[in-house]
């Protein structure tokens, strides 16, 4: 059974920086992509970023400069690492996992945790 558990949302000042987690269970990172959506209030769900399961990262055009994805397979744990926030970067920040090791994972969903950006 696949956990996902994100923790490290909270309330920044624009310009500061927040470092998400993710901690996994059921999850092998050797196998299985993982990653982060955002859903700012009232719009649907975008893309942050990903990691396949070789290790290569990828990111939303948007988040490229200003997010860095990373894993600790030791940990069994995804980051999230944001800098420069913007009060639009203000939303709930999901991790995910895929059944595959390639795409923009989307099988699995953790509950989200909170990000609030204030100007």
């Amino acid at each position: 059974q696949v956990q996902l558990v994100e923790s490290g949302g909270g309330l920044v000042q624009a310009g500061g920086s927040l470092i998400l987690s993710c901690a996994t269970s059921g999850v092998d990172f050797r196998l299985n992509a993982v990653g982060w959506y955002r859903q700012a209030p009232g719009k649907q769900r975008e893309y942050v970023a990903h990691i396949r399961s070789g290790g290569a990262t990828r990111y939303a055009n948007s988040a490229k400069g200003r997010r860095n994805i990373s894993r600790d397979n030791s940990k069994n744990t995804v980051y999230l690492q944001m800098t420069n926030l913007k009060p639009e970067d203000t939303g709930d920040y999901y991790c995910t996992a895929d059944k595959t090791g390639w795409g923009r994972p989307t099988d699995y969903w953790g509950q989200g945790t909170q990000v609030t950006v204030s100007s």
